[in-house]
């Protein structure tokens, strides 16, 4: 039975993966911040552990409780928006926030789990297009924006660090989704990204490491 270990399970994106996932025969690992919030999780067939993966000491608890567990996928899945984003009102300590959840956490996780990894031995991170430097014609949302090309750039470094150790790292947009943090205007539903970016994993191998994709298979520019 293959194995992977996703973050920020509790609900939207998350909870997604875990269902899928779980219905397909895996054994899901999945991490949520507040215990009263993996319930939905739970029932969908993971296994809960709480981390919250912007403090690597609880990064630490996590790998302390997970020793000896072989993973297939780690799936770097948990992340926050952030508030107060525009030129001029950029807020300094909820910058570092986001900055501290979304990049340090999946490094953080990288460098606890990537041990742990046989089998198919990805490490995947949920990023986004609003990280593409070369896509943004828009401006604005400095925070999430800054932290999801830095967390591009952290996959790509794992790509090259990690390649002796026959780890496949890659980045994926979920493209814009009808979650709590994609609101309700947006295209997809959870289940089509979900699945979309599954597909990709499926297919993934040392060929790909250190590019970045789109759910629906195009490799995206950074």
């Amino acid at each position: 039975m293959p194995t992977i270990l996703i973050t920020g399970a509790n609900r939207g994106l998350g909870l997604e993966f875990v269902r899928q996932y779980a219905a397909d025969g895996w054994r899901v690992i999945a991490t949520v911040r507040d215990p009263l919030a993996g319930k939905a999780a739970s029932d969908a067939g993971a296994d809960i552990y709480v981390a919250d993966v912007s403090d690597p000491n609880s990064i630490q608890r996590l790998k302390g409780a997970l020793a000896g567990v072989e993973l297939d996928v780690l799936l770097n899945n948990a992340g926050i928006y952030g508030e107060n984003q525009s030129f001029g009102a950029v807020d300094p300590d909820g910058f570092l926030k986001v900055m501290r959840t979304n990049v340090l956490g999946p490094l953080k996780m990288a460098e606890a789990f990537a041990g742990q990894l046989t089998g198919r031995k990805i490490i995947a991170s949920v990023s986004s297009m609003m990280g593409s430097i070369a896509e943004n014609t828009s401006g604005n949302f400095y925070a999430y924006r800054a932290s999801k090309a830095a967390l591009d750039m952290v996959m790509k470094n794992l790509a090259l660090d990690l390649k002796e150790q026959g780890v496949t790292a890659i980045a994926l947009s979920p493209g814009w989704v009808r979650t709590d943090m994609g609101g309700p205007n947006a295209p997809l539903d959870a289940p089509t990204a979900i699945a979309g970016m599954r597909a990709v994993l499926a297919k993934a191998d040392l060929n790909d490491s250190g590019k970045f994709f789109h759910f629906d298979g195009r490799e995206l520019p950074w």
